[in-house]
């Protein structure tokens, strides 16, 4: 069978190259006599790998040296206790803009540990748009600020942030890290989990102002505090191995491809192709506020609902899979994250004109 076009939301498609080179590698690694999945994690061989991917990672989003980047485990989800935990001691407060399902499970961990104040929503609509952020009010005495920069179940996505006053803003970009370039030092704490734009899933990448890495309550677990981490160079326990191999292959393959710039350009030109059908047809809805779209997550239906569960079946069977939208929004969704190529999203479109053409 021919490698397929997948949409998945994660883990997601790969870039083909990186596969073969992983491949290539898989039982014995550049000469090494075993695999990097065989490899101790504190060999010669092994600290090539991970130091290179974590300055490769570097270089892509010219991360300054106030900065510190850890490769740990236990998902995006940990971090919404690892945050409070770390960061939210001071005065014991933080404030969310709540845009969905991953920033509802955020603010109910955090609840766990500080006062929460949810600054504005988006659950009135579906989560169908990113709120007005010009008129909210951000406390000066708030631990910091949280959002979720892309909503992978909704299809929106921030482009900008507010002014917040000097509190630090942290931000879950597990569905759209590496898709564009950002300015970092915006940032006092960006996460995301590796399974959607930079490798298999098992690893999750941290990027934390160095300041804001301090003492913490003995009461947290060693394993919950950044600073174990930081002092350890992500090497307190084994960590992910094999996903960091993956992602530091990733990365190079951005490096190789012109960087975060060009992935930006190609990345709008696929999400251009599919939104400005959207646009031109009422055979399909796409729900989302234009201003709010995200360009990792379209989601759409057929104005008949009827033809949802036909247009998944057939699309999967001309090499088009995980097209199924989210079980709590339905419809379609169509992941195109920087590995898809342009040419996956052509195909996309093509067959639902075909579709449309079909049952109209």
């Amino acid at each position: 069978m021919e490698r397929v076009y997948n949409f998945s939301a994660g883990p997601s498609t790969l870039p083909e190259e990186v596969l073969k080179t992983a491949a290539s590698e898989l039982v014995n690694y550049q000469d090494a006599g075993m695999s990097v999945m065989e490899m101790s994690h504190r060999s010669a061989a092994y600290s090539k790998i991970i130091e290179e991917a974590k300055q490769d990672f570097i270089d892509l989003l010219s991360i300054p040296d106030n900065y510190e980047v850890l490769f740990l485990q236990g998902g995006a989800s940990l971090q919404f206790a690892m945050i409070p935990l770390n960061i939210g001691t001071k005065n014991k407060k933080a404030q969310f803009i709540n845009t969905g399902a991953w920033s509802k499970k955020a603010i109910s961990e955090a609840k766990k540990f500080i006062d929460v104040e949810v600054l504005a929503s988006s659950e009135d609509d579906t989560f169908s748009y990113i709120p007005d952020l010009s008129k909210i009010d951000i406390d000066p005495n708030s631990d910091y600020f949280y959002i979720t920069s892309n909503n992978t179940i909704y299809g929106t996505e921030f482009t900008s942030l507010p002014d917040t006053k000097g509190v630090p803003v942290v931000a879950d970009m597990s569905s759209n890290i590496l898709s564009k370039p950002i300015n970092v030092s915006d940032y006092g704490i960006i996460f995301a989990g590796a399974q959607k734009n930079m490798g298999p899933a098992g690893m999750t990448v941290v990027i934390i102002r160095k300041d804001l890495i301090g003492e913490v309550p003995e009461t947290v677990p060693t394993m919950l505090k950044y600073s174990t981490h930081a002092e350890n160079d992500s090497m307190f326990n084994t960590p992910p191995t094999y996903s960091i191999y993956v992602a530091g292959l990733v990365f190079k393959w951005l490096k190789e491809n012109g960087g975060l710039e060009a992935i930006e350009k190609i990345n709008t030109e696929k999400a251009d192709l599919l939104y400005d059908y959207l646009d031109s047809t009422d055979f399909y809805v796409a729900p989302v506020d234009k201003a709010s779209r995200s360009k990792m997550n379209v989601t759409f239906i057929c104005k008949d609902d009827a033809l949802n569960a036909d247009f998944i079946k057939e699309a999967a069977a001309q090499g088009m899979v995980n097209l199924k939208g989210h079980r709590s929004v339905g419809g379609m969704r169509a992941s195109i994250y920087n590995a898809m190529p342009v040419e996956g999203v052509q195909k996309l479109v093509d067959f639902m004109k075909a579709f449309e053409a079909k049952h109209s």
